[in-house]
């Protein structure tokens, strides 16, 4: 091992895990959750080992029934990154002229009258609404930045960092949310204190791990090695993943499709297990609405005409479907599915497709299953009930709630990130003049389309950044920069999803926590609506208001237990636990599981899943094939790094020092591309550069290029930005070309040519 992964022998004598902290020598061992930044969206439950206010060491916490000691080596590397030297500690302004990357420190007081005059000044020129807030992906200020905006600002225009089309999650949240009337996920046994030791639970036959790699990832809440524990049990896996992952190699069937294409091959998959009857007749009877549309729907969607499509074999659709469906009519199936759903315009439509493959098995809140599950994003009740009473005013006017037929109707958790860019660029409906940003780095990671939203991002007359670390985004565009804390600083309450955890803050090293930020800030800019002094009062007031958690206890209890379960029922549609009315059944207009989406219907958006090509493709653009001959996908997680964070850490850079571009054998020889070779990915949209690397396990015709690069190690100054524009993928990718929902964006179907 490395110097920076050396670790010590951990000390089970002296472990105590009937208490939340104790002292081990001279360093106090502090269990807590360790939730970004930096990070990533799990929260797994560690030991903070701290000496005079320090971290010196993390270890995972063996007695957390989450991670069960197990940590991914960016937690365990967690010391550096607390402690680097290129860390800000103090509020700081700009000097002299943008880009120039040149500050001063000046108190939390100055930055906070600065940030309040401001606020005060171009809300008076221009109105509230000018005002847009941004947070970053799997931050603890998912919540906290639109509650300031909200409350504090009192503009409805909080959005997801520039992430056109709200492609992570959000899409297929937004097919759950419509088809079932509440969210689903696949059964792990996480609900369950005593997980694989509870009676009450069995561990599904069979897995579908789609657009996925959970190991690696650790999606929304989701510990990938849980897919691990339930295989060493018994499950078996399907997966579908243009790229041959280590779970790919240890799948029954493996479906390598071209990216855009998972709609077609779900339909494919339907049609097999409906017309060879691989569905459970008796739930779908009684449980679902429009069966027989869909079974119209899919009628002519044959394997051979979805393997012409998705660049596969069709006897492979066929298998596939044969094996999942035969696993559902004589077990249990469960589904696991991943953030390249979301990034393809038509990711709605495809993740209806694979919820109805999962729901006709019948596999729907039973043991093992894809379980309904209705106290993900806790902290969601909060962020509007601290201004509840202004909530309808504010939201009025919201920018993009006319962008897509599911926003028309009400389905719009955030403003839309497309029509903030429009209004920066033209003014329209009207101007975009203040930014807030927490935890966000846009110009580098989220925002598709950098160099556009750089551009339109000079039209803002103020800008304060919340981060780590002075970004790319930061050095172009930040006027007042405040530092924020890492999640061994602050103290909070951990939801999304279950359990319930405490966040125990063990040292200080200046920043922020983001329940302080959002207080402090909020009081100034309109008190009214942030009553408490301290953050352990709204701690306490969380806890009091976590109204979708059936989980009652102050803070203080929760710290000192650590983790809690809430109670948890299996079925809950026959008990009438899901309908607000209380009765059996799902919270949908039929009461039913709707397959034919009547809430589509009535929005206009097709109520049956369908596929579409990307607007760049093999089969839309043949043309422009020509001259780009390769599908271009981007995004899939490192185990190193978190989008854009960590690529100041020698220890991660040590492993993966350089952007990776992947070309499948055949592709490399016939363009003279060898093994380490620098090459140049280039579209209509951009042209980056990134090290070549040549492997037979990534589909031929398509390359993948890694994202979130920056690099801290450049100047920081314009034009250079830290490198911002050598190796960034959102360099090549569009903004503004959502899908008829409103959600999706094709950051992972675009289109590329390569050359040295």
């Amino acid at each position: 091992m490395r110097e920076g992964f050396i670790r010590e022998e951990f000390s089970k004598d002296l472990y105590k895990p009937d208490q939340w902290q104790w002292q081990e020598g001279d360093l106090t061992v502090t269990r807590s959750c360790q939730w970004s930044g930096p990070g990533c969206h799990q929260g797994c439950s560690v030991l903070f080992y701290t000496k005079n206010n320090e971290l010196v060491k993390i270890e995972g916490d063996p007695n957390s029934p989450v991670n069960e000691g197990r940590l991914c080596m960016r937690c365990l590397n967690m010391v550096e990154m607390v402690n680097h030297p290129d860390r800000i500690h103090t509020p700081l302004r700009r000097v002299g002229e943008r880009g120039n990357n040149q500050w001063e420190e000046i108190s939390w007081d100055e930055a906070y009258d600065e940030i309040v005059a401001k606020t005060k000044e171009i809300t008076e020129k221009y109105g509230a609404k000018s005002i847009s807030t941004g947070m970053g992906t799997g931050r603890n200020a998912s919540w906290q930045t639109p509650a300031l905006a909200f409350a504090g600002f009192k503009t409805p225009n909080d959005n997801a960092g520039m992430l056109s089309g709200d492609s992570c999650y959000t899409p297929r949240m937004m097919a759950m949310n419509a088809l079932f009337g509440s969210t689903c996920i696949a059964d792990m046994g996480q609900c369950l204190e005593k997980r694989f030791d509870d009676p009450r639970y069995s561990i599904p036959d069979m897995m579908l791990i789609w657009g996925n790699n959970p190991i690696v990832s650790n999606a929304d809440g989701f510990f990938g090695h849980w897919v691990i524990d339930v295989m060493r049990r018994g499950t078996k896996i399907i997966v579908v993943d243009p790229r041959l992952t280590w779970l790919a190699s240890k799948a029954e069937v493996w479906v390598q499709i071209r990216p855009g294409t998972d709609g077609a091959v779900a339909l494919a998959m339907l049609h097999v297990m409906i017309e060879e009857g691989l569905y459970d007749a008796e739930f779908v009877d009684k449980w679902t609405y429009g069966f027989d549309a869909l079974k119209e729907r899919v009628a002519d969607w044959t394997p051979e005409r979805a393997a012409e499509i998705a660049w596969c074999e069709a006897d492979v659709i066929t298998k596939a479907a044969r094996t999942f469906g035969a696993a559902g009519v004589n077990g249990t199936t469960t589904l696991q599915w991943g953030l390249k759903l979301d990034q393809q315009k038509y990711g709605v439509p495809a993740a209806h497709a694979i919820a109805c493959m999962q729901i006709i098995t019948g596999n729907i809140d039973v043991p093992g299953g894809f379980i309904c599950i209705n106290f993900g994003y806790t902290q969601s009740d909060i962020r509007e009930a601290i201004a509840k009473d202004m909530m309808s005013e504010i939201k009025d006017g919201r920018l993009g709630d006319d962008y897509g037929a599911l926003r028309r109707v009400g389905y719009a958790p955030h403003s839309s990130t497309d029509a903030t860019l429009v209004a920066m660029e033209t003014g329209e409906p009207y101007p975009i003049k203040m930014l807030y940003l927490c935890s966000t780095n846009p110009i580098t990671n989220m925002g598709a389309e950098s160099k556009r939203i750089y551009e339109a991002m000079k039209s803002i007359e103020f800008c304060v950044v919340c981060d780590l670390f002075i970004t790319p985004t930061a050095a172009a565009f930040a006027d007042i920069f405040l530092p924020v804390a890492m999640g061994c600083e602050r103290s909070g309450v951990r939801g999304w999803y279950t359990p319930l955890r405490a966040i125990n803050k063990v040292t200080d090293a200046g920043g922020k926590g983001d329940e302080v930020l959002m207080l402090e800030l909020g009081k100034r800019l309109n008190p009214d609506y942030f009553p408490w002094d301290t953050v352990e009062e709204f701690d306490n007031y969380c806890m009091e208001n976590l109204s979708s958690v059936p989980l009652k206890m102050t803070f203080e209890e929760l710290r000192d237990k650590v983790i809690a379960y809430p109670d948890f029922e299996y079925r809950k549609y026959e008990k009438g636990l899901l309908r607000a009315d209380g009765k059996p059944g799902f919270q949908t207009a039929t009461g039913r599981i709707e397959l034919y989406c009547t809430m589509y219907d009535m929005a206009g958006v097709d109520p049956l899943p369908y596929f579409d090509e990307p607007t760049e493709s093999p089969m839309r653009t043949p043309e422009l094939m020509e001259e780009y001959p390769f599908v271009l996908s981007t995004g899939a997680r490192s185990w190193e790094f978190f989008h854009s964070e960590q690529r100041q850490s020698k220890a991660m850079r040590e492993f993966h020092p350089d952007p990776i571009v992947e070309l499948n054998t055949e592709d490399a020889a016939a363009l003279g591309i060898k093994e380490g070779d620098w090459v140049n990915i280039e579209n209509p949209h951009g042209k980056i550069r990134q090290k070549a690397r040549v492997v037979p396990t990534i589909k031929k015709g398509v390359v993948h290029c890694e994202h979130g690069w920056w690099f801290p190690e450049l100047a920081g100054e314009e034009p250079t930005l830290f490198g911002n524009w050598e190796s960034n993928a959102n360099c090549l990718t569009t903004m503004c070309d959502f899908g008829p929902s409103g959600y999706g964006a094709p950051y992972n179907t675009q289109i590329c040519r390569v050359y040295k």
